[in-house]
C-alpha cells in the first residue's frame, strides 16, 4: 500500500507539455490564461483581405477552425457566404487542421495561419484581436447606473469580485418598462467543455426575455448561442468573440402594452446588438417569458427587473447602465 501512494506521489509530481494541455481548464483572467496554457495564445480569429478565420480551442491542443469567405462576420462574411469547418491538433510538433476531404489545410502558430487550398496556393492570415465600438462607453445623460465596479448596491444577491460583478442570479433593485441598456460581459477560457457548459449565462429583460450568453466563438449562431434571443430567434449572424474578450450588448427594450382593463394589447419588442452589430432588428417577444426566467407567470405589467443568470460558469459583467423610458 505504501509503495502504491509513493507510486502515485510520484507520477503526480511528473508534468509535461502535453500533460499541461490535457487537464481541463476554467480560467478567468487572459494574463493567466496566456501562462497556463499555449492553445489559448492560438485560439482567436485571423484575416487576410478577402478571408476571416474563427480558430476555436478544445483542449489538449486540439482545435477547429472555421473559415469565412470575405473575411469575419460583421466585417466581410455575411449570412449565405461559405463558411468552411477545419479540425486538427498536433500533429509533428506542430498544428495542423485539415477538412473532411483533406483536401484544404492549415497550419497553426501564435500570431499566424498558414491555409493551403487543394489548388497548392499557401497564404497567411494574422491574428487580429477585435473589439467592440460600444466597449468602455460611459453612461449617457439620464442614465441610472447599476454597476459600475465598486459595489453590487443596485442588486439582489449580487457578488463583486476584483472589480466585476459575477454571474449569481442578481437581480436589479429597480424596474424598468421601456429602455435603453449598456452591458458588457466576459465569458471564461473553458477549452475541454462543450456546448451548454461552456460559459453559460444570459440577460432577462423585465427578468422575462433572454438575451443568452455562451462561449459560442465560431458557432453557426443559434437561438441557444450569444446574440441569440433563448427559444425565440437566432441572431442575424453570430458576432461572439473569442472567450476572455470583453464583449458588449446594447439593447432597446419596448415594454409590452396594456389597455385601461390591464389587457395586454401588445407584445414587447427588443432591438440588440451584439459587439456594436445589429443581430435583432425590433424584434416582437411573443412569449410572456422564454426558459428559466425568474418571472415565469403570465405577463400583467410593462415593467419587470434586470436579471443576470447563474448557469455554473463564471461569467463576469462590468459597466452596466440603463436609460429608461428611451
Amino acid at each position: 500500500m505504501i509503495r502504491y501512494i509513493l507510486l502515485c506521489l510520484c507520477l503526480a509530481h511528473l508534468p509535461t507539455h502535453a500533460d499541461d494541455r490535457a487537464k481541463p481548464k476554467t480560467l478567468v483572467d487572459p494574463n493567466i490564461a496566456a501562462l497556463k496554457d499555449p492553445d489559448f495564445l492560438i485560439q482567436g480569429e485571423y484575416c487576410c483581405e478577402k478571408m476571416g478565420a474563427q480558430v476555436v480551442a478544445l483542449g489538449a491542443a486540439s482545435f477547429d477552425v472555421y473559415l469565412l469567405e470575405g473575411g469575419l462576420p460583421g466585417a466581410g462574411w455575411e449570412p449565405g457566404k461559405s463558411r468552411k469547418k477545419l479540425s486538427g491538433g498536433m500533429k509533428e510538433g506542430k498544428i495542423e487542421v485539415r477538412d473532411e476531404a483533406g483536401k484544404t489545410m492549415a497550419t497553426l502558430s501564435e500570431g499566424s495561419l498558414f491555409l493551403t487550398n487543394e489548388d497548392g496556393k499557401t497564404q497567411k492570415l494574422l491574428r487580429v484581436d477585435r473589439k467592440s465600438p460600444t466597449l468602455g462607453v460611459k453612461p449617457a445623460a439620464g442614465a441610472v447606473v447599476l454597476f459600475d465596479g465598486t459595489n453590487a448596491d443596485e442588486w439582489v444577491n449580487g457578488k463583486v469580485v476584483d472589480g466585476h460583478l459575477q454571474a449569481t442570479n442578481a437581480t436589479s433593485k429597480r424596474t424598468f418598462g421601456d429602455y435603453k441598456l449598456h452591458l458588457e460581459f466576459r465569458t471564461p477560457y473553458m477549452p475541454a467543455a462543450r456546448g451548454q457548459g461552456r460559459g453559460n449565462s444570459g440577460i432577462y429583460h423585465g427578468g422575462r426575455w433572454e438575451t443568452q450568453i455562451l462561449d459560442s466563438f465560431g458557432l453557426e449562431g443559434l437561438d441557444n448561442e450569444t446574440g441569440g434571443i433563448y427559444s425565440l430567434s437566432k441572431p442575424r449572424l453570430n458576432m461572439c468573440l473569442p472567450p476572455l474578450a470583453w464583449q458588449t450588448y446594447d439593447v432597446d427594450l419596448t415594454a409590452a402594452k396594456f389597455n385601461a382593463e390591464g389587457k395586454r394589447t401588445a407584445w414587447p419588442r427588443i432591438t440588440v446588438r451584439l459587439n456594436g452589430v445589429t443581430i435583432h432588428d425590433d424584434l416582437e417577444l411573443t412569449k410572456d417569458f422564454t426558459a428559466s426566467a425568474p418571472l415565469s407567470q403570465p405577463l400583467t405589467s410593462p415593467e419587470g427587473p434586470v436579471f443576470l443568470q447563474d448557469h455554473g460558469n463564471p461569467v463576469e459583467f462590468r459597466n452596466i447602465w440603463i436609460i429608461p423610458g428611451k
